[in-house]
């Protein structure tokens, strides 16, 4: 639930219920929902009310995919064959030609509530044996021949308010887990994600403290969110969130919003807006550029491949030639800038670069950044040398507090990082991240 919803290349059906030891089976998504509606309706039913009903069917599989429902409870599959639970699936079953065709037309087609995000959950029954508060299979035979069209259908069932999504994107990745644990000293939209879930959370479970900043910084606020949060969940309370806590949020965030429910409260831009994104090319300018100067001039320090580059905060020839150089080295498409997958390779070649160095190490450079964020909480070396640059500028930037050197990132080390933030006009996390640590080492030692 990370991003808007994507149409799944392909879908893993679990032939039983939920929790039978039952085969599974995955099949391209197209080829579930000619399944699925082959199964559910007849081939010889108005066009509109089969167009009704396959929409139904697509919205249904993807509200049960977009939210995790089941990965999200510990199962590897994403949808059941159970019409108890799910809607019907044929191994190996008959595909109606019809049926098939019109299916191919509109399988990146889905159902959405004006409003929110999430595909709707599109609960329909057949109308005669079962009946349910949304869609009735056979009524709407009786609402095409009425000279309905699809969506009039729809919407006689699941409110004016339902419209369809056109042509949605196709993704073989559809599962939200970063892969790797987030972690006191992460950053990007996986924690900002992670953030503005808990908070709803807490709406339900107050016992879960609230999270006063959703930036993309994992800070010390987060990580007792997080603890208090497994405690009440039974889980192990270290306050990472590795793969079992990342879908245990999932499931519950999912539940307290009703999002596999009719009566969904619905995800909206804003919720699942990535705030991060970022794309450096020729011409930039400004901090992040700086941040990405920092790390291929000290890399470049070691590694004979990258031409020495000047820490400007302006991407100009050398920092392109630069950046052409290590993604040649690298197998990277050669293409001068600079997205999230080619920061995420000079991060790790510069961690890399940093681990291997003696513990007394003083670089041309200076002080290498430690490779995660520092916030409030930590203590070590990494700490005490960022107080003193940080007094060190206070000398020339009044507005930056003095601060104690002693390793210890309290408080009065938090004020003194907003403070510096506050002067450079970028966003106030109260942490240390590459960008900060490569301007305060920079202005530090120009000193």
């Amino acid at each position: 639930m990370a991003t808007t919803p994507v149409i799944p290349t392909n879908i893993t059906v679990h032939l039983g219920r939920p929790n039978s030891n039952a085969e599974n089976v995955t099949v391209p998504f197209t080829d579930y929902i000619k399944n699925v509606a082959s199964s559910e309706i007849y081939p010889t039913w108005p066009e509109a009310a089969i167009r009704a009903n396959i929409l139904a069917q697509i919205s249904f599989a993807l509200n049960r995919v977009y939210t995790e429902f089941y990965r999200s409870r510990g199962y590897d599959f994403d949808i059941t064959n159970t019409t108890a639970f799910d809607q019907a699936y044929t191994k190996d079953g008959e595909v109606y030609e019809n049926i098939s065709r019109i299916t191919d037309e509109i399988f990146n087609n889905y159902l959405v509530r004006t409003g929110s995000v999430e595909p709707l959950f599109a609960q329909f029954c057949d109308g005669y044996n079962t009946t349910c508060p949304g869609l009735s299979q056979w009524g709407t035979v009786t609402l095409a021949n009425n000279g309905m069209s699809p969506l009039e259908i729809l919407q006689f069932y699941f409110g004016d308010n339902v419209s369809i999504v056109f042509n949605a994107p196709i993704s073989d990745n559809t599962q939200s887990y970063p892969g790797v644990a987030l972690r006191k000293g992460s950053f990007g939209d996986d924690v900002v994600i992670i953030k503005r879930e808990l908070n709803r959370i807490a709406q339900n479970y107050p016992a879960i403290p609230k999270i006063k900043f959703i930036n993309g910084v994992y800070d010390l606020e987060t990580e007792n969110a997080v603890k208090k949060f497994q405690e009440i969940f039974n889980l192990d309370a270290d306050g990472i969130v590795g793969k079992a806590t990342w879908y245990k949020i999932k499931q519950i965030f999912a539940s307290v919003k009703q999002l596999s429910d009719l009566t969904s409260e619905g995800l909206t831009i804003s919720e699942i807006s990535r705030r991060y994104t970022r794309e450096l090319r020729p011409g930039s300018q400004g901090l992040d550029v700086e941040a990405l100067q920092y790390y291929l001039a000290f890399i470049g320090y070691f590694y004979p491949y990258l031409p020495p580059i000047p820490i400007t905060g302006y991407f100009g020839e050398m920092t392109r030639d630069a950046v052409f150089a290590f993604q040649s080295y690298y197998g990277l498409p050669i293409t001068g800038v600079v997205d999230g997958n080619v920061f995420a390779k000079v991060e790790q070649v510069y961690r890399d670069a940093v681990a291997e160095l003696p513990a007394n190490y003083q670089s041309a450079i200076g002080e290498p950044y430690p490779g995660r964020f520092l916030t409030e909480g930590d203590r070590g070396e990494s700490v005490r040398i960022i107080q003193g640059y940080l007094n060190k500028i206070g000398q020339n930037v009044p507005e930056i507090p003095a601060i104690a050197v002693d390793g210890i990132f309290g408080p009065l080390t938090k004020g003194a990082v907003i403070a510096l933030q506050q002067y450079l006009g970028i966003e106030e996390t109260g942490a240390i991240g590459p960008v900060e640590w490569a301007e305060i080492i920079t202005l530090g030692n120009n000193l």
